[in-house]
């Protein structure tokens, strides 16, 4: 019998490759489609995408959450999350990111600017992920205010396994239950726990995930379904909409 464990091993890992190489071959064809490959950052547009709404014709309190694929290679792996908000009567988005290149030039990881709300992020068109407006939303924009500010690593930005981008949306979201955030399997650094915690509720806050410093854990939630991340690369099924999340191509439905 010792044959059985090398040959359910062998498998398991051909399956695994199998799921990478066509995970990867997706990435490629959305990388295409949202035009994630600019040749110079410098020249890459910026400009709106056309989902947020004109904050000077919609009155009412906004919270948009975006996704994008990052810029050049790193948009195969991974995207950049980013939080807009708009309070009632606002003539403009506030945009809350955390920015690797900040840090580096001795700056805070957090920027708050009023760039557009659905702004190409260097070119890659963005995934709208959360939309909540109206009656209660103002409050909830002092929430994400608050948590923003005080988001524990100002200091610090590692595209992998985290704290980046994604971890301080993620942050966010455990702050602000409200916005029931179901981040994308391709947001790296979501699942690294911050100061080290093993144990925490899910981004969305509808369920609990166990984390070994982003590199190693489980996600069970009603909002995200079933995540296992193996190094950083999320495998799941979220069974609520009948979809796989995988490496490199995100969210693949049926």
């Amino acid at each position: 019998m010792k044959w059985w464990p090398q040959s359910i091993t062998k498998r398991a890992l051909m399956v695994m490759v199998a799921v990478l190489v066509v995970s990867f071959a997706i990435a490629l064809q959305k990388q295409s489609v949202t035009g994630a490959m600019a040749a110079d950052w410098r020249t890459a547009r910026r400009d709106s995408a056309g989902i947020a709404p004109d904050p000077l014709k919609v009155r009412e309190a906004v919270v948009q959450v975006y996704a994008a694929r990052a810029f050049s290679w790193r948009g195969y792996l991974g995207v950049h999350t980013w939080i807009s908000v708009k309070p009632a009567n606002a003539k403009e988005f506030s945009v809350y990111e955390v920015v690797g290149w900040r840090v580096m030039h001795d700056q805070p990881a957090l920027s708050i600017s009023n760039r557009p709300a659905d702004g190409r992020w260097f070119g890659a068109i963005p995934e709208l992920l959360v939309d909540l407006r109206g009656q209660g939303v103002d409050d909830i924009i002092r929430r994400i205010d608050i948590a923003a500010r005080n988001y524990r690593y100002m200091d610090q930005y590692r595209i992998w396994p985290g704290p980046n981008s994604n971890t301080f949306t993620a942050e966010v979201g455990r702050a602000v239950p409200e916005l029931k955030l179901d981040l994308p399997a391709t947001a790296i650094g979501k699942d690294f726990l911050p100061d080290g915690d093993f144990v925490a509720g899910t981004p969305s806050g509808t369920g609990y995930q166990v984390s070994l410093y982003g590199l190693l854990g489980l996600m069970v939630a009603r909002e995200e379904g079933l995540e296992l991340n193996v190094l950083g690369l999320t495998f799941g099924i979220d069974p609520t909409d009948l979809s796989l999340k995988l490496p490199f191509a995100g969210r693949v439905g049926f």
